[in-house]
């Protein structure tokens, strides 16, 4: 599928029906897979011959949507997880262990930041998190002799931070560790990580991939361009044996499919996270529209914004499409047909001034979520990010007034009136 646009890859690719098979790909609802012979099942448990035996492993839905997803994102091997936290701790795991350690941007979305931050240092993983917009002295010198990856979102969650590729994948090729890229936000359809030097790109599917808010999961693609074996050294449990596998080599194996194969029988065969079929099947109803969705996310996110800015009480609006947004020229670089459908703004009165006005719209919710096709709003500093304390917060860019308003996909004159009438019950 990799010689079709981007739109068609996101309705013909992962699933091609033979003569008299479902049109539509089917739900392989079942925890396990019927063999005629204990000889051909040792095989595929030995991971000499590909096939399916039990669902934690691989399933032929979940497989299906994660090519998808591969050959939207342009890569060599992907793999569903149960959530875009489950992706980012195998993304990361997979290559770390205890005594190693990582570089962040430090704008990050809460959970994941929380992630790297505590969870994984009680592993024995420590970070080391950067401002995005450092120099590249500063970005080097984040690097210790045990790194062994970069990490960055390519628009920050709420912070809208977009991340500089060529600067961030420049310093980690230097020190030989690889790129890895949340692109939860901008999508495939707006941006392509591994086109400006990412290595590995994970996805939180439950947003704008589902659209629809019906189901949690997460995603792993990887390039398949980093080598492994050029840093032998340093990535042993990809280039030496793996005693769990009499002593498989997975970069021998496997080539550009390596990373994937290891995470999906190590990681995924002990941890589980895998994602359920019938939430793979609704990603992929998701995915066939995503190109459609995302025009408008984008172009009703830049009416909202526009709007904003030239209302009195709003005292500022981030959005990377805006003309003179801070990152307004990395957006055009790196993401030319669109960022995302998620601005954030706060108001003259401050944060009792947000609440006030969240507490008054009427379509637009006060939910969890984001990036999905009905508009929403959040008080990250209350609610996603609220684990964090306020130098954390500063950190990851989010403002004790931030509102972070998802622009869904209804008509712009509605969402603008809703807007309105609840500015209107806010004073200055």
């Amino acid at each position: 599928m990799s010689d079709y646009k981007i739109e068609t890859k996101c309705i013909q690719s992962g699933y091609e029906p033979g003569n008299g098979e479902a049109r539509v790909l089917p739900i392989y609802q079942s925890t396990t897979f019927k063999y005629s012979s204990s000889e051909q099942m040792g095989r595929l448990f030995d991971l000499e011959e590909s096939g399916y035996f039990y669902t934690r492993l691989q399933n032929p839905t979940n497989d299906a949507v994660a090519a998808k997803i591969c050959d939207m994102e342009g890569g060599a091997a992907a793999m569903l997880t149960s959530s875009g936290q489950a992706a980012n701790f195998y993304a990361v795991m997979n290559i770390a262990k205890a005594g190693d350690h990582i570089v962040c941007a430090s704008a990050l979305y809460g959970g994941t930041y929380n992630l790297y931050a505590h969870t994984i240092r009680k592993m024995g993983v420590e970070a080391t998190f950067v401002d995005p917009d450092c120099t590249e002295e500063e970005l080097n010198a984040a690097f210790q002799e045990n790194t062994k990856a970069v990490f960055g979102e390519s628009i920050a969650n709420p912070a809208l931070v977009v991340l500089d590729f060529e600067k961030f994948a420049k310093a980690a090729h230097a020190h030989g560790v690889p790129f890895i890229v949340d692109n939860t936000f901008a999508t495939p359809i707006n941006c392509r990580p591994f086109e400006w030097g990412a290595d590995i790109v994970t996805h939180s599917t439950t947003k704008y991939m589902d659209g629809h808010a019906s189901c949690v999961g997460g995603a792993i693609v990887d390039s398949g361009n980093f080598s492994w074996e050029a840093y032998a050294d340093k990535f042993p449990e990809l280039t030496s044996p793996d005693e769990t596998y009499h002593g498989i080599v997975y970069t021998e194996r496997f080539g550009k499919g390596a990373y994937i194969t290891k995470a999906t029988a190590q990681l995924m065969r002990d941890l589980g996270s895998i994602q359920s079929p019938q939430n793979a099947f609704l990603l992929n109803i998701g995915l066939e529209t995503l190109h459609l969705r995302m025009a408008r996310h984008c172009e009703n996110a830049l009416g909202a914004a526009k709007f904003l800015q030239g209302h009195e009480k709003v005292a500022w609006v981030n959005c990377p499409s805006l003309p003179g947004d801070k990152y307004y020229e990395l957006a055009k670089k790196y993401m030319p047909g669109g960022t995302c459908g998620v601005i954030t703004f706060g108001l003259k009165g401050g944060r009792e001034a947000a609440v006030r006005m969240m507490d008054a719209l009427k379509m637009i919710a006060i939910v969890t979520h984001v990036a999905d096709a009905r508009s929403c709003v959040l008080h990250p500093a209350s609610h996603t990010h609220r684990q964090m304390n306020d130098q954390e917060l500063l950190e990851a860019g989010v403002q004790p007034d931030l509102i972070r308003f998802s622009v869904g996909i209804e008509n712009i004159e509605d969402i603008v009136a809703d807007l309105t009438q609840a500015l209107m019950q806010v004073s200055l």
